[in-house]
This record gives structure tokens, sequence and C-alpha cells, in this order.
């Protein structure tokens, strides 16, 4: 199946998992060559998720070089000596875990630019090789957040274990939905809008237990 043929099926799933509700779709893109990136746009795709700052960022000068404007969200763990990159070429941050990474991102934010997206990522499955914070330390780091002038804390992003289980895939995106609306109950004046969960193995799971962001990568682009 071609890329547009791909989104097509997709954004029907998403539709029909959703009841109708408003899911944001993001094409995660990593290792993917911009005519795949361009055959997507094509079909009507603008949201885009990168997991390495370099090649995102190549990426990002190609499509502004060409006058495309596209949104940009850097999905990959963030090194403090790489953060530059994100804040001045990036539109979201998905996966904040600590607040000195926060404070770099704010501090080198264009002021020309609005204010950049973030979400929390959080280890829900607590695992040791994945980044993200304890969902007890969730409120702390928020609080600490949305005192930065050059962010704006959106919500709540994770990566589960991987398992073909439906019923623990449930248990966890239940889990995360319950942090996502404590987040929003204790700020309700931040614009707390978005839980970016599901993949393309567990798309259908994350959806039913509230996600408003799916990031699918394989199943639009195939396999990397």
């Amino acid at each position: 199946m071609t890329i547009q043929q791909n989104l097509l099926r997709i954004r029907q799933e998403i539709y029909d998992y959703s009841s109708g509700k408003n899911v944001h779709l993001l094409a995660v893109s990593k290792f993917k060559p911009v005519t795949d990136i361009e055959a997507a746009y094509e079909a009507g795709q603008k949201a885009f998720g990168e997991n390495y700052v370099q090649e995102g960022v190549e990426k990002i000068q190609y499509f502004r070089d060409k006058g495309i404007k596209l949104e940009w969200h850097f999905i990959g763990p963030l090194q403090s000596n790489k953060s530059r990159l994100v804040a001045e070429n990036f539109d979201w941050c998905q996966t904040i875990d600590r607040l000195r990474i926060a404070q770099r991102l704010s501090e080198q934010r264009p002021l020309n630019k609005t204010p950049l997206n973030v979400l929390i990522q959080i280890n829900i499955s607590d695992e040791a090789s994945k980044s993200g914070i304890k969902p007890q330390d969730m409120l702390s780091l928020a609080q600490d957040i949305v005192q930065l002038p050059n962010l704006r804390l959106r919500g709540l992003m994770a990566i589960p274990a991987a398992t073909e289980n439906v019923d623990i895939q449930w248990t966890t995106f239940k889990a995360m939905e319950k942090l996502f609306l404590e987040l929003k109950a204790h700020f309700p004046q931040q614009n707390i809008d978005t839980l970016s969960m599901g993949m393309s193995g567990d798309m259908k799971a994350a959806i039913e237990c509230g996600s408003t962001m799916v990031r699918i990568g394989t199943a639009i682009f195939g396999a990397r």
C-alpha cells in the first residue's frame, strides 16, 4: 500500500476507535527520507515526530527552505547538549522528564517564536531502560514547568512496555488517563489538552482509554 493509502486507513481507524472524537495523528518519520514525508504531506499530514535531534533539524530545514510549514514534535530522549537545537527548531517537545532540561529549553527558546509546547513523559511501566518520571513526581515537575516563561505545558506522554496483551494495554493506558485528569484538575488555568500515547501496535486501546494523540510510524511508512 502507498503512504497515502496507509494514512487514509489509519485516519478511518482513529475515527472508528474514538467514536468521532478529535484524536491527532502524529506521523513518526525517524529514519525516513524527506520524499516519504513529502508524500505524507501531499496526503494531508501536517504533524511529524522525530526521535533524533540532528536528523530532525535537517528535515525541518529542508521543508523550511521549500516554504512548507509543518508541525514538528521531538519525541526522543533529550540530552542537555542538544536542547538548544530543539528549542530553536521544534514546535513541541514531548519528552520532558527533568526540570533542568525544561529550564534550558525555556532559556534557549527564541523570543520571536511562540512558547514551546511540552509534555511530561511518564515512565508508566517503570522500565529501567526507558526515560520518563515516576507518576508520583508528575505534579511537582509540572508546578515548576508552568513557571517557565517560554514553555507551554500541554499534557503527558508515555511509551508503555510493548505487549500484545490487550488487558495489560488497557490497564496501563487507564493509569495514564487518570494521571492526565489529575494534571488537568490541578492546573485549570493551563491548556492541558494532550495525552500522547498509542503507537502502531496498541493504538486502539490507547484511543479507547482517552489518548488525544497517537504516534504512528510503521503503519504509515512501513518498516524501518
